[in-house]
């Protein structure tokens, strides 16, 4: 006798239903302690799409935030990560982005945690890629996009409501925002004066709120489970030596790994390209960085970082120059980002680690876009300034 087949769908809508019920202190006390010190360098999505694994690290001054994208994951021996761990500094680097998270990503999460921000010190470390002409696609901006803080961005009156105005005009330029009926209705609501748009969202508010709930308890479940751990490269080598020492150790830990081609690109990645090198001979001839909507996107990120009152050191990383170059990229269209950048963060009093007078240094990027051995030392360096109460706004490190 053939089991009726609405049982199975009647467990699954019971399971779910408990899930839901279960308070959510009773969750909170399940999570384990060292959830956090984990998450530090997990990098996992769950995570910084969330909101309540970021809000602990936030309140432990033990935790020093680094947001940036892709570079964060690169975990070799240099790497913040790794080398303040090793040398026992009295802080934690805590890692938060991937490929992808570009300014706008980084101002939703700001925003979600505006009120502990205050005097908190943090790192941001900047891509020139992500400054083309269009900003971040639909490609780059959908994975990294928080449903939990698209929608606590639309209760959130504390945000200037001009800068608030602004980001959501841009945000609705994105699918998985104007594909939304509630939030999309929520957004357009604040945006507009007419009367019909509003009352609509006043009705779908409720729902709003009840759906928001339900997506914190899902972060609930997701900090509960965890994520995974990533390979590290700790070594006591890093320890008892001078800023000096490290760069040359970085050069022959870099010099063993890119050893066979002249744009100094870690082995492994050059092996990925070198069949498509030809076709990539003067292909950027007429590109630049130096006019993009990522700049009004990152404007929205200095202003929430501005009302907040946290105090952030922005590290902006070079290109490499040998790759560009074959490329045909203008080195003008790199300058004027280089330049455009600082002058767009000085505006704002805030401090910048400024390497864009390396591009051309031997492994100092680990491959065409990414920070490397090198660029970690002085990245460490400046880091270590900033975290000891360096007060100069625009931090140069000569090593």
């Amino acid at each position: 006798m053939r089991r009726p087949v609405f049982i199975p769908l009647f467990l699954a809508f019971f399971v779910l239903f408990i899930l839901v019920i279960i308070p959510d202190r009773w969750i909170e006390s399940l999570i384990p302690k060292n959830r956090i010190s984990q998450a530090a360098t997990e990098l996992n999505p769950f995570m910084f799409q969330g909101k309540y694994i970021q809000q602990k690290m936030l309140a432990d001054s033990r935790y020093l935030p680094i947001y940036g994208s892709s570079e964060l994951a690169r975990l070799d021996r240099f790497h913040p990560s790794n080398y303040f761990k090793e040398v026992h500094e009295d802080f934690t680097p805590f890692l938060i982005g991937r490929g992808g998270t570009e300014s706008l990503i980084h101002f939703l999460n700001f925003s979600e945690h505006i009120n502990q921000l205050k005097d908190k010190k943090i790192v941001f470390v900047l891509s020139p890629q992500w400054f083309n002409p269009l900003g971040a696609d639909e490609s780059h901006f959908v994975p990294n996009y928080s449903s939990l803080q698209g929608y606590d961005f639309a209760f959130n009156n504390q945000i200037d409501s001009e800068v608030k105005k602004k980001a959501i005009k841009r945000l609705l330029t994105y699918s998985s925002v104007k594909n939304d009926p509630i939030l999309s209705t929520l957004y357009k609501a604040e945006i507009t004066n007419d009367p019909w748009t509003k009352r609509e969202a006043s009705v779908l508010r409720p729902v709003a709120a009840v759906y928001r709930h339900l997506l914190e308890k899902k972060d609930l479940y997701y900090s509960l489970a965890g994520g995974f751990s990533r390979h590290r490269d700790l070594t006591p080598k890093v320890r008892n030596k001078s800023w000096n020492e490290l760069a040359q150790e970085a050069d022959q830990f870099g010099a063993k790994r890119a050893t066979n081609n002249h744009f100094y690109i870690v082995n492994s990645q050059y092996n990925k390209i070198k069949g498509f090198l030809p076709s990539f001979k003067n292909k950027d001839i007429n590109r630049s960085y130096g006019k993009s909507k990522e700049y009004g996107d990152f404007q929205l990120v200095l202003d929430v970082l501005k009302q907040s009152g946290a105090k952030p050191l922005f590290i902006s990383v070079p290109v490499n120059g040998h790759y560009y170059d074959y490329t045909g990229f203008p080195k003008q269209g790199r300058t004027a980002y280089y330049e455009r950048i600082k002058q767009q963060i000085a505006a704002e009093g805030f401090q910048v680690a400024d390497f864009s007078g390396h591009e051309y240094d031997p492994y100092f990027m680990k491959d065409t876009i990414h920070i490397g051995w090198k660029g970690w030392v002085y990245t460490d360096q400046a880091i270590k300034q900033f975290y000891e109460g360096n007060e100069k706004k625009v931090v140069m490190v000569n090593l």
